[in-house]
């Protein structure tokens, strides 16, 4: 078989091409290609890792400023219910203040018009007790024919109207 025979003959030129070949695929690739993507895998990994830890530390600032803001926000609240209450005092002394000088108006007021409703009310029973006794010595005078002094009649009326 002449393909048998010739087997020694190319085999070590077959071998010899195999290694070379394989070599320069070895250091290509091996020794220049893989120690790149390498290189750049680990720093993608470094980017990463970087970038998550700043991340988490923008995340644990963010979460420290709302719990200041929370805390600021508390503060002003309670700042803000003790001015409302601070004003509600005021405004109720304010009123009671107004509604005493108001009541002592008003008391003034109404003893004043008790006393002229007083003085009223004497002035019109004098004057109803004159009216009545100049109707009675007229009555007297008219029904009985006799002449009753202003006096006498004066003291007729004074009787019924001394008990109201």
């Amino acid at each position: 078989m002449p393909q048998i025979s010739q087997l020694a003959d190319t085999y070590f030129s077959q071998i010899f091409w195999m290694l070379v070949f394989f070599g320069v695929t070895f250091f290509v690739i091996g020794r220049g290609m893989v120690p790149k993507v390498l290189d750049t895998m680990a720093d993608r990994n470094r980017t990463i890792a970087s970038d998550l830890a700043a991340a988490q530390a923008a995340r644990d600032a963010a979460a420290a400023e709302q719990a200041a803001w929370g805390e600021t926000e508390a503060n002003q609240r309670s700042a803000a219910h003790d001015l409302i209450a601070a004003a509600k005092h005021r405004a109720a002394q304010a009123t009671q203040a107004r509604l005493a000088e108001a009541t002592t108006r008003i008391e003034a007021r109404i003893a004043a018009a008790e006393t002229q409703i007083a003085a009223a009310s004497h002035a019109a029973l004098t004057e109803f007790e004159a009216v009545s006794a100049d109707l009675a010595q007229d009555i007297v005078r008219q029904v009985a024919g006799l002449a009753v002094s202003a006096e006498d009649a004066q003291a007729a009326v004074k009787g019924p109207f001394a008990h109201g």
